[in-house]
């Protein structure tokens, strides 16, 4: 009966902080995506993509929101059931049923285990393949909101190897005054000047029609020029100055894990690739495959951190400042977390030195927290 209880009560416990736990990082997680979505609206009003493109960058990086805001509202989420059990009195009837308060923190460490799996998920699978999908948006994507980017008597350059002036910007997407310098090709450079222009954009055309102007071609230093009544000038193969080259943050894991292990460890020069996997990609290798495999394991150490909460009942005169006390250590692990992992770039002591300091943490915490309960008990 009394094993049964036992569980009853955890299991409230840990529903209670799970509920809390998913409203803040919700809230939060929608929060943040708005403040950068409109962050990345530069990607209409400047770089030139469409809406559609915009919305499903955008939503896709809500999994990395949602991956870094994890371990600090699952600290905050612990610390606030705990103290919140402790106000009502319920911690007083755990220990009155015979709960043990070691037998209570293991129950936490338990429950740590799972929210590190998901981390681990989270950042090995799901946001390395969501910022790769995104990515693949931006790279693959014409500049469908060409509109947007023409400005009456300046230079654009957005359009990457395009410029483009114009004196007057008329209501139906028709232009006075058109300067075009067209650097496309390496060895050539083409300028076009028309009195009139009229940009045609759908889902068939992408183009300037120009009408009354004048083409130069400068080719290897030669020259030539001719007059035009009517020509086009097709904007479909043109793309935007968005950076569209995929970054190791986006590479799959066991990628990462093959390059690392094979080319750097193994100097097997058959994984070498001029962009991903090369001498130069280490440090950001042994970053990113920090961030996504050890970092997690943090969770345990603030679980650790929260169970101190456990040694001061609401009668202690100091139990404030103690409360205040651990809520700064955990925070303080979450700035390490960050700092180590950031660190771990520089070169490989800081790299062995990141992987062996959560652990170190951990066995740390745990030998303390035990000692404590049995002294205080």
């Amino acid at each position: 009966m009394i094993n049964y209880n036992k569980k009853l009560i955890f299991k409230k416990f840990f529903l209670d902080n799970t509920y809390f736990f998913l409203i803040c990082i919700l809230s939060l997680s929608v929060i943040v995506w708005v403040i950068q979505a409109v962050n990345f609206l530069d990607f209409v009003t400047e770089d030139g993509h469409g809406l559609v493109i915009y919305f499903k960058y955008t939503l896709l990086n809500l999994p990395k929101i949602i991956s870094r805001l994890m371990p600090f509202i699952f600290f905050v989420a612990i610390f606030h059931t705990i103290n919140k059990s402790e106000d009502n009195n319920e911690l007083k009837i755990f220990w009155i049923n015979g709960i043990d308060k070691k037998e209570f923190a293991n129950a936490f460490l338990k429950y740590s285990f799972i929210y590190l799996v998901i981390q681990i998920i989270l950042n090995s699978l799901i946001v390395p393949l969501s910022q790769n999908k995104a990515r693949t948006y931006i790279q693959s994507s014409s500049i469908d909101f060409f509109p947007s980017l023409i400005n009456e008597k300046k230079f654009i350059d957005t359009v990457d190897k395009l410029t483009i002036y114009v004196e007057r910007k008329g209501e139906n997407n028709d232009y006075e005054n058109i300067f075009l310098k067209d650097s496309k090709n390496k060895n050539s450079l083409k300028i076009i000047q028309a009195e009139k222009g009229l940009l045609i954009n759908n889902e068939n055309e992408r183009s300037l029609k120009l009408f009354n102007g004048k083409i130069v071609n400068i080719n290897n230093g030669n020259i030539n020029s001719f007059d035009f009544k009517t020509t086009i000038f097709d904007l479909s193969s043109y793309l935007t100055k968005s950076i569209t080259d995929f970054k190791i943050q986006e590479k799959s894991s066991s990628k990462l894990i093959n390059c690392y292990i094979n080319f750097h460890l193994l100097n097997d020069i058959s994984y070498y690739h001029i962009l991903d996997c090369n001498t130069d990609s280490l440090n950001i290798l042994q970053q990113e495959l920090l961030k996504r495999l050890i970092k997690p394991f943090y969770y345990i150490s603030l679980v650790l951190s929260a169970c101190f909460l456990f040694l001061f009942s609401k009668e202690n005169f100091n139990q404030k400042y103690f409360r205040s006390i651990i809520f700064i250590l955990g925070t303080l692990i979450l700035v390490i977390s960050e700092l180590t992992t950031s660190l771990a770039a520089k070169n490989l002591l800081y790299f062995k030195l990141a992987i062996i300091l959560p652990f170190l943490l951990i066995a740390i915490q745990y030998i303390f927290l035990h000692k404590k309960i049995y002294y205080y008990q």
